[in-house]
């Protein structure tokens, strides 16, 4: 005999059983990122298996097959919740930044901070090198997706050359000229080439904003 009120027949027990089971696929879906992310920095996009991110995870290669489709999938995924992590070490140094000024140094070193104190998210970002020079990425869809992703994060300093009398179309080269400025001078910290000219990234970098905000007709905006 059932409780007045309550259902004896297996109803109304669908959503916490279905709760749970969405819990575990979650949990077994982070499992699996996780597993990724150490296998992709260690042998890189092409050097990694389904295999051995499955044997990473504990599980066989077929689980993988129920949560991701393919190498490239997980691969994306990985690379988003880096660029995920990116926007909130962004988001919070921008909070401080008060002047136009301030919001663009403090997005652009926002941006160049990050990657310096977390080279193995550079590395993950810069999976269109693998393997020489010849372009390759993760599927057109996962490709305009990731970009957009990056494109969105760098938009405050186009956003804020703006403020500061640029045109759209200066403020767009500026944003891409920040971007190319700052992974060229990471590449160069992170392999250790800087060296060669007792230089230091960091206070390149900053350099450089400082001529950029001049040019802009401010002086330097000063630590962001």
């Amino acid at each position: 005999m059932g409780l007045p009120g309550r259902k004896t027949n297996g109803e109304g027990t669908g959503t916490p059983r279905r709760s749970r089971r969405t819990a575990a696929g979650e949990l077994k879906r982070g499992l699996i990122l996780e597993a990724a992310r150490a296998v992709f920095e260690s042998e890189g996009l092409d050097g990694a298996s389904l295999r051995a991110i499955a044997a990473k995870a504990g599980y066989t290669p077929a689980a993988l097959y129920f949560h991701f489709e393919s190498k490239e999938a997980i691969y994306a995924e990985v690379l988003q919740a880096s660029m995920a992590r990116l926007g909130a070490a962004m988001t919070r140094r921008a909070a401080r930044a008060k002047s136009p000024a301030e919001r663009l140094r403090a997005a652009a070193m926002g941006f160049f901070d990050f990657y310096q104190k977390n080279p193995r998210d550079l590395d993950l970002g810069f999976y269109l090198f693998r393997g020489g020079m010849k372009p390759r990425g993760l599927g057109a869809e996962r490709d305009r997706a990731l970009n957009a992703a990056l494109a969105a994060l760098l938009e405050p300093i186009a956003l804020a050359a703006e403020e500061l009398g640029a045109g759209r179309a200066e403020a767009e080269r500026l944003m891409v000229e920040c971007f190319a400025h700052a992974a060229g001078l990471l590449l160069l910290a992170h392999t250790g080439r800087i060296r060669m000219f007792g230089a230091s990234a960091p206070r390149l970098m900053a350099s450089y904003l400082d001529e950029k905000l001049e040019r802009l007709g401010t002086g330097p905006a000063g630590p962001a």
